[in-house]
Parts: structure tokens; sequence; C-alpha cells
């Protein structure tokens, strides 16, 4: 960028980024960090115009009209792959182009570019991942896996903020009716599921109504708020309840994609909402109970973000050594509940079928792979609640609960009447009186 603004214009130094004359070009595009950004373009003295920035406007956005910054953009891929690389995550993939007349995302130049990385990807380094970061709605998200020959993945965006808003209002509906609207995808294909990540809870894709309510069950404090969403962390969302990280966290295993965890969270970690911009939620890892939370040996203050040290999710309360110690800790039953996720491919490549039985504080579906057949249940309710279920279809099938092969009555006739504690859930395998599934 050095070289660009300091280049002539129609140079093709300058033509590696975005500039303009014209602050008020491409004016469709919304301002995405409402926080700290009250145009998309910044005025460069050296340059003598304009600069493109769709977030920060430290962060020029990249040319991409310009066939050399494709290439430059495939070989930094090749080399990080060369090193290894497992995969990449697309961040804000929907905004690499930008067009007169348009909000400047999702445009088909996009699709374009993401076709000849996922050709370029497959050809040179198979086996490798593409995931799509684009926040969306379904039908939108779903034009990121082409017709298989885009990414491998994306997120759902929409349906995290409403597993959140189904907990505290203690009902189904939020999750059902996103779900619902979830389009079909490429069966070489998969959504990416999370709780949380090293940005905001994101609200941009609820309606206003729906943001208000979250920010006055979530937010309390106004330090919690940045952009459109919310800079917490699970735990501090939560209360720091056990049993409602666990139902979250079975819930999210339990829907169709691929559980994506955020570090910490696996031992119930904090955030510092006193740190600037998104650091609050980018502590350091709590290994230990040692300096630093043994996260590194450098001096305190050289550290560019200071662990956690408050008495309830400082290092020394919560922490990595301490959990794998006590056979009862969150890390532990994390590692055995991703364990038994993973014997089990119907969560993985199943068929999901949401039940929607009268009691509305209960989130029940079906998932069938071949001849495997899963019903999760799960109550949102912070009281015990009971539960018929219509599971006419599986009649004669015998509910083994999946955690402690635990056999419940056979289905009959009747709508099947389970109970659930609060915050409950069960995955029960619905298998034949033989044993099989």
């Amino acid at each position: 960028f050095q070289r660009a603004r300091a280049a002539p214009a129609g140079s093709p130094e300058r033509d590696f980024y975005v500039w303009s004359d014209d602050p008020n070009k491409y004016a469709g595009a919304r301002i995405i960090f409402t926080d700290t950004e009250t145009s998309n373009w910044k005025w460069d003295d050296e340059a003598g115009a304009y600069f493109w920035h769709r977030f920060f406007a430290h962060q020029p956005d990249l040319n991409f009209d310009n066939p050399e910054v494709g290439e430059a953009m495939i070989e930094a891929l090749r080399f990080w792959l060369d090193l290894g690389l497992d995969g990449f995550r697309l961040d804000a993939v929907p905004y690499l182009y930008e067009r007169d007349g348009t909000n400047g995302e999702n445009l088909p130049e996009t699709h374009d570019f993401l076709k000849r990385v996922r050709k370029t990807v497959d050809a040179e380094y198979p086996d490798k991942v593409l995931l799509a970061e684009a926040n969306q709605w379904p039908a939108d998200v779903v034009e990121y896996f082409g017709d298989g020959d885009e990414c491998h993945m994306a997120f759902h965006f929409p349906v995290m903020p409403r597993m959140f808003m189904a907990l505290r209002r203690e009902e189904a509906a939020p999750m059902l009716e996103i779900l619902a609207q979830t389009p079909d995808i490429p069966d070489n294909c998969q959504w990416g599921l999370f709780l949380r990540n090293h940005d905001e809870l994101t609200l941009e894709m609820v309606t206003d109504e729906e943001r208000d309510y979250m920010y006055s069950e979530y937010a309390k404090d106004p330090r919690m708020k940045i952009n459109v969403g919310i800079r917490r962390r699970l735990a501090p969302l939560l209360d720091g309840g056990r049993a409602e990280i666990e139902l979250m966290t079975a819930i999210l295993f339990s829907l169709p994609g691929s559980p994506v965890l955020y570090y910490g969270d696996e031992i119930a970690m904090g955030d510092n909402v006193y740190l600037g911009d998104r650091d609050g939620v980018r502590t350091p890892m709590q290994w230990t109970g040692d300096r630093n939370g043994g996260f590194s040996r450098a001096d305190f203050a050289q550290l560019y973000a200071p662990p956690l040290m408050d008495p309830v999710y400082g290092y020394q309360a919560v922490n990595v050594e301490a959990q794998l110690r006590a056979p009862a800790s969150l890390l532990r039953w994390t590692r055995r509940f991703i364990a038994l996720r993973k014997e089990h491919p119907v969560f993985g490549l199943g068929s999901y079928s949401a039940l929607e039985p009268t009691n509305d504080k209960v989130f029940a579906h079906v998932r069938c792979y071949e001849d495997d057949v899963v019903l999760c249940v799960h109550n949102m309710a912070r009281s015990a609640q009971a539960v018929e279920l219509d599971l006419s279809d599986y009649e004669g099938r015998v509910p083994e609960e999946m955690f402690g092969r635990t056999r419940f009555p056979r289905v009959g006739e009747l709508p099947y009447l389970l109970t659930l504690s609060p915050r409950g859930f069960f995955w029960f395998l619905l298998v034949n009186e033989d044993g099989a599934s």
C-alpha cells in the first residue's frame, strides 16, 4: 500500500487498490463498522485521492478487478498450503468487488473468483478446505457453495443469535424458524456452526425488535456492545451456568453441519469488556495457573492483551491444567462429547427433521443417515418440562440414551412421553428391539 500511494495514478502499483476522486462513489454500499467509520472512503494526502475500505480506514481494500491482485492472492494461498495448512477461513468474502448501483455484496464477480480459487486448490492441494465467512441470510450464503465448486463450507450466521434468543425466551421457535429457511446445499458441502468466535456476537441478521431484545438481555453494560453486536464470550453470556453451556453445546453439536469451537469456551473462559474493540474476547488462552496463564513467559507488560485475572474467570480460577485433573470439569465433559459425536456420522452427514411438539419450550428433531436414526430433545426452559413427541414413523424402535446406553421404553402407537430436567437434554439412538440401528 505504501508503494501504491506513492505511485502515480494509473500505474500498476496504484492499481492494486481501489481509488477515487469522488467519496460518493458506490453509495449503495453500507458502512459495516458503524461505531468507528462514517464512510467507506478515506482521503490520502500522499496519493491525492480517496481509497476504498469496507471495514476500518487502516484496512484499504484490494482491487480484485486487477488480474495481478487475483494472481497474488492465489500465490499467497499456495505459500500457506505449502507449509501444511488444512484450509482457510475466507474472511468477509462477500465484499471482494465494487459495482455502481449495487450494495457491493454477493456480486457475480466474487463467485467467479471463488470458482477459480477452488479449482486451483482442488487441483494442487486436495483435501484442503475453504470456509466462507459470509454474514448473510441463508438464501444468500448458500450461493457461496456454488454447484459444489466454490467453498467447501460456509458459516451459518443467522442460526447463532437465535440460539441465544431461544434460550433466554425459553422457547424453540427462533431456531425452528431460521432452520426452516435454510436451503439445501450440495452433497459435497457443509455448514459451519458456532456459538461464539473472535468477533462480536453479530446481530445483523435479526430484526430491529430482536436486536433490542438481545441487547437488553445479554449486553446490559454499554461496553458490551460493538458495531451491530455483543462482544462477550460464551460463559459470561450464559452467566457462567454449567447447565446452560452444556445445553447450548448439545444443540450446536446436534444440528446439521460441523461445529466450530472458539478457543477457551471448552473451559468456560471469560472476557474483559474494558479492553478496546474486539480484544475483550481475544485474551490469552489460560493453560495453567502460572505466570500469564501459561500462555507466555514474557514480561506481563509486553503482552498485547493481558490475561484475565478476575476472581471468577481469571487464569488462576479457570485453566486447562486444573480442569484436566477434575473428571467432572467442563473440559473433560466437552472432550467426551466430541468423542461421542465422532462415533456417529449421522450428525455430520444425516438429514434433519424438526419435531414440533405442543410444548414450545422443547426443541426436538430427528437426524437420519443410512440405518442410523437419532432423536435429539432439548429443554430450553429453566424449569422441568414434560413433552409428548410424535414418533409414529419409528414405532417399535427402542430409544437408547447415547451417553449411558440406557434403554427407554419402546416407541408405541401413542405419543412418546419424556420428562426433562431444567435446561436438560436427551440424545437417543432409535434401535430395533434386537439392538440394531
